[in-house]
């Protein structure tokens, strides 16, 4: 499943990149996608496009967002790497317990199955799967959209660790598996980026490691020949979201024309932008993200008292997350 020789001829050389300048592309890149596309969340395709004719628009603020302000898609993935850092690993109680708080904190925005799970007062373990028992319906993208900092902290694990604790962490709020294996697929794709190589080429091998079970439909949503427009489903679907960050990432020629593809399909356009922007990150470096989405971007964290970060703090984030041996990581589980 490797991209056309046409594909190839879009995608600038991006070997000047080195891992740290893509660990922190990836982190980076995620929040400024979803500061970018909140204002933009549950727009009709082409809005983006209608404002900014060039394609590559500035951090305009609105739906009420302020200008460069993340959503709960860089808050819960802060809460995430903050957790496995101070943890040494990954402890999914205080991964959940994180999460808790911070929805106990009025946040502006949470997804429904996410906040249904959190405020359920089920224990860590079972909180998902009771919620998907009860609904059979939990393959939203919501543990897609938090993914970029574990995926960094584990990438240096492996293959088949970084994909498991994927699932693991996606888990903690969706029941569905079609959830927890759009999320490896996405850490798989990040860690063969950030290791310099073409995640568009790397997609067969990942799906080899997909539940065989759901490996069939990733398959199809992940080919070289998908199209947004083939969605069956909207895109806070795990499913078109992941296919639909793939799609911009394989159709322009840098981080800011991915965004601004990704931001202009509509619909969930935070979700598919922080997906689009870790992944594209990850190939195209910090470098590659313009100053004037960086300078205004700001994550507040409701639940943790007056704490705004920066992109100096994201950046300080990805570079802990990527700095740290990680040959023990795929043990280091509760």
């Amino acid at each position: 499943m490797t991209p056309s020789p046409e594909d190839r001829a879009l995608r600038p050389d991006r070997s000047g990149a080195d891992r740290g300048a893509r660990a922190v592309g990836a982190v980076v890149g995620s929040a400024v996608g979803d500061a970018l596309g909140a204002p933009f969340e549950f727009g009709l395709p082409g809005v983006y496009s209608a404002r900014f004719p060039d394609g590559v628009g500035a951090m305009c603020g609105g739906g009420g967002w302020d200008p460069g302000e993340a959503t709960d898609d860089t808050q819960m993935a802060v809460l995430v790497g903050e957790s496995l850092l101070e943890n040494g690993g990954l402890d999914l109680p205080d991964v959940f317990g994180r999460f808790r708080r911070w929805a106990a904190g009025e946040p502006k925005d949470i997804g429904l199955q996410t906040e249904d799970v959190l405020t359920s007062g089920a224990p860590w373990d079972l909180a998902a799967a009771l919620h998907f028992q009860t609904n059979g319906r939990a393959a939203g993208n919501g543990s897609l959209m938090r993914a970029t900092t574990s995926a960094v902290y584990f990438a240096r694990a492996g293959r088949s660790a970084t994909m498991d604790a994927a699932r693991r962490i996606a888990a903690l709020t969706h029941g569905d598996r079609a959830a927890w294996e759009g999320t490896a697929v996405f850490h798989e794709l990040v860690r063969v980026a950030l290791e310099g190589g073409d995640p568009l080429a790397a997609v067969e091998d990942a799906l080899a490691l997909v539940h065989t079970g759901h490996r069939a439909r990733w398959a199809a949503v992940l080919a070289p020949d998908w199209h947004p427009d083939d969605a069956t489903e909207f895109n806070g679907a795990v499913w078109p979201c992941l296919g639909t960050a793939l799609w911009a990432l394989r159709t322009t020629d840098g981080f800011e024309r991915a965004l601004g593809a990704a931001v202009d399909v509509g619909g969930d356009t935070d979700t598919v932008a922080a997906v689009t922007g870790g992944l594209a990150g990850a190939v195209y470096g910090i470098d590659a993200v313009p100053e004037r989405w960086t300078h205004p971007l700001h994550v507040p964290l409701p639940g943790y008292g007056a704490r705004v970060l920066r992109t100096t703090d994201l950046a300080s984030l990805a570079r802990r997350l990527d700095g740290t041996a990680g040959s023990d990581r795929q043990e280091n589980y509760t």
